[in-house]
C-alpha cells in the first residue's frame, strides 16, 4: 500500500498521479484504488476520472464499494450520485459490477480486466454495510461507529474463529 487518504477523494487522485508515472517510466505495474460512492460526493473524484480518462490511464483500476450509505445517510437522500455505472462510462472508464461480496467474482473481474486496454478500469463492488451482523446490516450508524462489547461478541458467534479480539 503506498497510502492511505484523510480526506475524502483524495486517494483517486493519487492513484492517478502514480498510474501516470508509472507509464512515463514504462512500468508493467497497476495501481489500484479503493472509492465509496459516498465519496464519489466529493468533485475531486470526478475530477480524477475526467483526468485518467484523458491520459489512458490503462494501469488504474478503481474498486467503487457501492453500498448506498455513507455516513450520515443512505446516499439516495444525502447526495445522489447515482447511476455510477453510466456515469463513469460516460468519463470514458471500462466498467464492470460485481458482487463485492463475493472474492471468486473480484479475483474473475481483476483477471478479466487485464485484457482490456486504453482507458481505467472500474469494477463497482456492490456490497451490503456490515453484512451479515443484524444490528449493523444496511445501517449508516455504523459507518464509522464503535460497536459494544455485546455485538462484538454476537459477531463472534455469528463468525465464529474470523473474528479476532
Amino acid at each position: 500500500m503506498e497510502c492511505n487518504t484523510g480526506s475524502l477523494g483524495h486517494g483517486l487522485s493519487i492513484a492517478c498521479g502514480i498510474a501516470a508515472g508509472l507509464k512515463i517510466d514504462g512500468s508493467k505495474a497497476h495501481v489500484y484504488c479503493v472509492v465509496g460512492d459516498g465519496e464519489s460526493a466529493e468533485g475531486q473524484i470526478w475530477e480524477a476520472g475526467l483526468s485518467a480518462a484523458h491520459y489512458k490511464l490503462d494501469n488504474l483500476v478503481a474498486i467503487l464499494d457501492q453500498n448506498r450509505l455513507q455516513a450520515t445517510g443512505a446516499i439516495e437522500k444525502r447526495f445522489n450520485t447515482n447511476p455510477m455505472i453510466e456515469k463513469w462510462q460516460s468519463f470514458g472508464w471500462h466498467v464492470v459490477a460485481i458482487d463485492g461480496h463475493s472474492i471468486g467474482a473480484i479475483l474473475r473481474a481483476l483477471d478479466d480486466l487485464d485484457a482490456v486496454t486504453g482507458k481505467p478500469k472500474m469494477l463497482v463492488a456492490r456490497t451490503i454495510k456490515g453484512a451479515g451482523l443484524p444490528f449493523a446490516e444496511n445501517n449508516a450508524a455504523y459507518h464509522n461507529g464503535a460497536i459494544t462489547a455485546e455485538q462484538f461478541e454476537q459477531a463472534r458467534v455469528l463468525f465464529g474463529d474470523k473474528v479476532d479480539a
